[in-house]
């Protein structure tokens, strides 16, 4: 398992990049070719037009979201009023003792790490046994260069859905608020939820894939799904995203003082 190709210097947009306006409602009547939502803008009629216009909302930096994919699940929020950002992951499925979980939380540009390498993975790398359980705390002059450590300020959403329905190719609504069609995902290798190396073995596959999406009646992308043939290793699966908690979010919490420790060389070393 590559370990480093989950990136998660998607949160620092939270920290660096201030959030978009907000958009305002309408009273008037909906323009033509849209649709009216009970709160918020009207939702585009033509159906590609409002999956692109689903993720706007992610601009605003205040949103929850899970993920899961092969031999992957995770989650976290994003909360742009607090300066801070969380985010979960466990990687692989424990055979052989090959599993590793992550949770990595920002908070005004400190930052903090703490992994379960699993028996194997732990007993490998010296020095991480002794914290499992602890949050690292990861001194900024030290992340420099480790782009998996790193704040991107290009990107707002960890799993970059913006990008992945830009792959759209073909889409119908199928009932309210329910969207299928295909959609190429050989450009949106940044996102979280795929795994680059699986994405290449698709090869030509990759171009048109089935997907399914659910949006709010504010027209907000809740859940996008992506139906993964086999690739290489990798037996068929879904790639599922789901947002919610949109503007209601509370931040990320601190981590008790108590369960805190200063990084180890091993741990900048392993992202390197």
């Amino acid at each position: 398992m590559n370990i480093r190709r989950w990136s998660f210097g998607f949160l620092a947009a939270t920290l660096l990049v201030p959030g978009l306006a907000a958009c305002k409602s309408d009273a008037a009547e909906p323009a033509a070719g849209t649709s009216a939502s009970p709160s918020g803008p009207a939702v585009p009629a033509d159906p590609k037009e409002a999956l692109l216009a689903s993720t706007k909302e992610m601009a605003k930096g205040d949103f929850t979201f899970t993920l899961a994919g092969a031999e992957m699940t995770g989650g976290g929020l994003v909360h742009k009023p607090s300066n801070s950002a969380q985010v979960t992951l466990k990687l692989g499925d424990g055979s052989q003792g090959m599993s590793m979980e992550m949770d990595l939380v920002y908070i005004d540009f400190e930052s903090w790490v703490k992994m379960d390498l699993g028996g194997a993975l732990g007993a490998a790398i010296p020095g991480m046994a002794k914290n499992k359980g602890k949050y690292q705390h990861l001194d900024k002059t030290k992340i420099e260069g480790i782009p998996d450590l790193q704040l991107d300020p290009e990107s707002l959403d960890p799993v970059d859905s913006d990008a992945l329905v830009k792959g759209v190719t073909d889409v119908q609504k199928t009932a309210e608020g329910t969207y299928a069609g295909k959609i190429d995902i050989s450009a949106a290798t940044e996102s979280l939820a795929l795994d680059e190396e699986v994405v290449t073995a698709l090869g030509a596959q990759a171009k048109a894939l089935p997907f399914t999406a659910k949006l709010d009646p504010q027209g907000r992308l809740t859940e996008l799904v992506i139906s993964m043939p086999a690739a290489g290793e990798t037996a068929a699966h879904e790639v599922k995203i789901g947002y919610t908690g949109y503007g209601t979010g509370t931040g990320a919490k601190k981590p008790p003082a108590d369960k805190v420790v200063e990084a180890s060389a091993e741990t900048y070393e392993m992202f390197k």
